[in-house]
């Protein structure tokens, strides 16, 4: 049988290629907007909230987004936009690996979050192992900053 730490990586793996393939029916259209090789912020411009919403499911087996809700296997991420690192919920218990990068959840801190956790913060207990297209995460973290303003 395989290690549980493996199966939640494997479904967290076949969650992220199942929400790859739904609809984003603009979704060429938005990376041709965005120009070849698109930087963080042109991809932000073209980024959507809603698609976000739809890649953010898988997240929600560890992490809720509504105001005031309960952390879960991980932190509540409502508001979670400018925030400091591990300093998000005061209810959770953050990794020493998260408490020590240090700074605030912007655009490009995200961005390097969700491209691989273990490489941004060695020895988190994260297990996701990341989004590797560069548009999605650019539509998780626009979704990330419009549920913190609601």
């Amino acid at each position: 049988m395989m290690p549980s730490r493996y199966r939640r990586s494997l479904l967290a793996l076949l969650s992220c290629l199942a929400l790859a393939a739904c609809g984003d029916d603009n979704r060429a259209e938005r990376l041709k907007a965005a120009g070849p090789n698109p930087s963080l912020d042109a991809l932000m411009r073209v980024a959507d909230a809603d698609a976000g919403a739809r890649t953010f499911g898988q997240c929600l087996a560890c992490h809720t987004i509504g105001k005031g809700e309960l952390d879960r296997a991980g932190p509540n991420l409502h508001g979670i936009m400018g925030k400091p690192v591990a300093g998000g919920s005061a209810r959770f218990g953050y990794t020493a690996a998260l408490m020590g990068v240090g700074g605030r959840w912007d655009r490009a801190t995200m961005n390097r979050w969700l491209t691989s956790p273990q490489r941004f913060a060695p020895g988190t207990k994260m297990t996701f192992p990341g989004l590797p297209d560069p548009l999605a995460r650019a539509d998780v973290i626009a979704y990330l900053e419009r549920e913190g303003r609601e």
